[in-house]
């Protein structure tokens, strides 16, 4: 049985971030292109991190099967996309994984997988670093700080060493070096924070990383953490929940509009619902164009000039350099 996903946030603020991009830009939010088909193939994960926004966990049995990945496939092809980018949960587990991979790199289609890392160390998932170079697989990989300490608060005990060690594996096979096989890391705040600026904590990780360990990435990515999902839980625990929310609309940068993920991609849950993107996802916002709210009705013309269904979470998209699945936007 499905597990439900997180409850939206008041409805009362759903149209805020709509009247702020119309305030900034005298017009709504719409698409421009599909470059990227954005796929969460399942919500079962061996981690259950405190920040993640699908709450994904190995308590979660949610996989997208074959006939689905099919249909994907398909709507890449006919939206002209040039990348599939993979998400979770952790994608490995999904037993579909490897021939979505090898059918969608068979058409060109650049591929990118977000991985947990600590998935690689555990049984029958060893061959993953050699199975990703030899398809050249584009790695995102999350590690949320260069310190033990962090990581293991935000992701679990002994979290961050198992990162570490396969990091070194995927580094042996040639990531992280070879320009054909990127590995870029993800940071995220442990609290109610925003980003430090994306280029000088690339430097620090640089340094650490290669003083410590001697291991190499391609690039580092921020994202602030979004108010939904666990992190959600957490900020009301605290009682910080609207504290962030106003942090969020506070730092609202005019300049990272234009390049908002959700203008450049569709996001295809498990189960073949579309999105606008993974935190729409989350919180299960279908995109607003009539009729087309499942993979096997995919109009790409018709979802070229959407409008974007926002939320007052869309702020954490926009706040400070502006965050996005491949970090900063400014």
């Amino acid at each position: 049985m499905s597990v439900a996903l997180n409850v939206a946030l008041p409805v009362v603020e759903r149209d805020a971030f709509q009247r702020q991009i119309e305030r900034t830009t005298g017009t709504r939010l719409t698409a421009r292109t599909i470059d990227t088909l954005q796929v969460n193939v399942g919500l079962t994960c061996d981690l259950a991190c405190r920040h993640c926004h699908v709450e994904s966990s190995p308590k979660r049995t949610e996989q997208m099967d074959w006939p689905t990945m099919v249909l994907v496939l398909q709507a890449a092809r006919r939206a002209n996309a040039k990348t599939l980018d993979i998400t979770g949960g952790a994608p490995e587990m999904n037993p579909h994984l490897r021939r979505l991979i090898a059918v969608a790199r068979s058409r060109d289609l650049e591929v990118i997988v977000r991985t947990n890392l600590t998935i690689m160390l555990r049984e029958g998932y060893e061959d993953f670093p050699q199975f990703y170079a030899e398809n050249a697989v584009h790695l995102v990989a999350s590690l949320p700080c260069y310190l033990p300490t962090n990581v293991d608060r935000q992701r679990g005990r002994h979290v961050y060493g198992k990162s570490i060690e396969v990091i070194r594996r995927l580094n042996q096979v040639g990531y992280g070096e070879d320009s054909q096989l990127p590995l870029d890391l993800v940071y995220n705040p442990l609290g109610a924070t925003l980003p430090p600026d994306q280029g000088k904590l690339e430097e620090d990780y640089r340094r650490e990383l290669e003083r410590r360990f001697g291991i190499r990435f391609t690039r580092l990515i921020a994202i602030t953490n979004m108010p939904i999902g666990r992190f959600l839980h957490d900020l009301r625990r605290e009682g910080q929940d609207e504290q962030y929310l106003q942090l969020l609309r506070e730092s609202f940068n005019p300049q990272s509009v234009d390049r908002l993920m959700c203008r450049y991609q569709v996001h295809v849950g498990w189960d073949g619902s579309l999105h606008d993107c993974d935190f729409n996802y989350a919180l299960r916002i279908g995109t607003a164009t009539p009729g087309v709210r499942h993979i096997r009705d995919f109009d790409a013309r018709a979802l070229v000039e959407r409008e974007i269904a926002t939320g007052p979470h869309c702020f954490g998209c926009t706040a400070g350099q502006g965050s996005s699945c491949g970090g900063a936007l400014t």
